[in-house]
């Protein structure tokens, strides 16, 4: 199984990458998104460790239950060779009713066939009011092409 587009990475390639990963992540099908890793992929997700694609399965599962109405935006911080380097931003709320914006950056790493070998997410949440949401598109859905990016949002 191959995941195009192939490092080495250009930086039209790595924003091709990173646009893919996003899109994938905000249908929220944790299958789905497993097989842009390598089988034996491994992860440190805040301070959370794990590998392989089951693990990422049950691990997504779980944080999707919890983070309701889950909207990803990714956006290009540096790439070479096989690495690929993000800044992102998400928004949830969790049973309650908070709403949080949980900004971070992830660091990947990809084998020849252009699966993620590795991810490494550091993530940090600030509770928002729903007024203050900046993410706003369909439901499990990819972000749509006239939404801004962090950049655009002045995050």
């Amino acid at each position: 199984m191959s995941r195009p587009p192939f490092p080495p990475f250009t930086e039209a390639t790595a924003r091709q990458k990173i646009r893919a990963a996003e899109d994938g992540w905000n249908s929220r099908d944790p299958a789905r998104v497993s097989l842009a890793y390598t089988p034996a992929s491994r992860w440190r997700n805040r301070d959370t460790f794990l590998q392989g694609r089951e693990a990422i399965v049950d691990f997504l599962t779980r944080k999707w239950a919890a983070e309701q109405e889950y909207r990803l935006i990714k956006e290009l911080w540096a790439f070479t060779g096989d690495r690929i380097a993000v800044r992102f931003a998400y928004e949830w709320h969790d049973a309650a009713g908070q709403w949080f914006r949980s900004y971070g950056n992830e660091n990947w790493r990809f084998d020849a066939e252009g699966l993620m070998e590795e991810r490494h997410a550091s993530i940090n949440d600030l509770p928002i009011r729903a007024d203050q949401r900046l993410f706003h598109w369909d439901r499990a859905a990819p972000r749509p092409a006239g939404h801004p990016g962090l950049t655009e949002l002045g995050l």
